[in-house]
């Protein structure tokens, strides 16, 4: 959630949905190459890739993900835990993948976006061609910050404000904070509450990216990514603290575009180059 990623306005006109309402359609290329699904951060939405469509080759499907408790599923509760989360995506997924994909996703959507790559890997489904994680710490590491999803709300502000994760006027309407704070509570409660079950590498390539001024996952927790893939992995450090995904979106999808054009044609779990970081 994030520079007004409130996804809070109920007088918005709906837009186009799929895939039981998990995908939030802006294009719909008539055959793409690629699926580029995009997982938000806490407390974000599908709306944090409005833009993406239009900055993308006409072959590639972006495909923003929402999650329920957000602006088209309003009505719906968020998920606590992210494995039941992961496993109900997985399973409305499931009619979209007649083509090649690739996932992406940040802060919380990166470790939701690696656990759907596993899911969907257990189910017999083909790896993604690229697994972008953007803003998160590997999932093997531990978590370094103090849980906040059960504490008082003057307590989870105080991190929102700490990652400026919240515009300033939102905290001058207490009824809006209300609304929100049970869906921001869930999305910290399935970061807080992850358990990393090991299971084997990954086979498809992992491009990860951190920001130079990110006090919430340093650099060198992304890179610690490189333990999950045997498909070859780089890192990307750009300007920015943790929502450098707005700041320096020029430069991250100059990256993603790069990776995609790079890995089109190779066959699902192909081996890459050496691990890099």
């Amino acid at each position: 959630m994030s520079h007004g990623d409130l996804n809070v306005n109920r007088t918005a006109p709906l837009r186009a949905t799929r895939a039981h309402s998990w995908i939030v359609g802006t294009r719909r290329p008539a055959a793409p190459s690629v699926r580029l699904f995009c997982l938000p951060y806490a407390g974000g939405g599908a709306s944090t890739y409005a833009a993406w469509p239009s900055l993308f080759p006409d072959d590639v499907e972006v495909c923003p993900v929402e999650l329920p408790g957000r602006l088209t599923r309003w009505s719906e509760n968020a998920f606590e835990q992210a494995e039941p989360l992961v496993e109900a995506l997985a399973t409305a997924l499931a009619g979209e993948l007649d083509v090649p994909y690739a996932l992406f996703g940040h802060s919380m959507g990166a470790l939701l976006a690696f656990e759907l790559a596993r899911a969907l890997r257990r189910r017999g489904a083909d790896e993604p061609r690229v697994l972008f994680v953007s803003g998160g710490p590997a999932p093997q590491l531990r978590r370094r910050l103090q849980q906040i999803h059960d504490q008082p709300d003057d307590v989870v502000m105080a991190r929102l404000r700490e990652l400026g994760a919240v515009p300033e006027d939102v905290y001058a309407e207490p009824e809006l904070l209300e609304l929100l704070m049970p869906t921001i509570r869930a999305d910290f409660s399935v970061v807080e509450t992850y358990v990393h079950r090991p299971e084997p590498p990954l086979g498809c390539p992992v491009v990860a990216f951190a920001g130079t001024e990110d006090r919430e996952v340093p650099p060198d927790q992304v890179a610690s990514w490189h333990e999950q893939t045997t498909g070859g992995f780089t890192r990307h450090v750009l300007p920015g603290d943790h929502f450098f995904l707005h700041s320096a979106r020029p430069e991250l999808l100059d990256t993603v575009r790069a990776a995609l054009t790079a890995t089109a044609g190779r066959p699902p779990g192909a081996a890459g180059a050496r691990p890099t970081w």
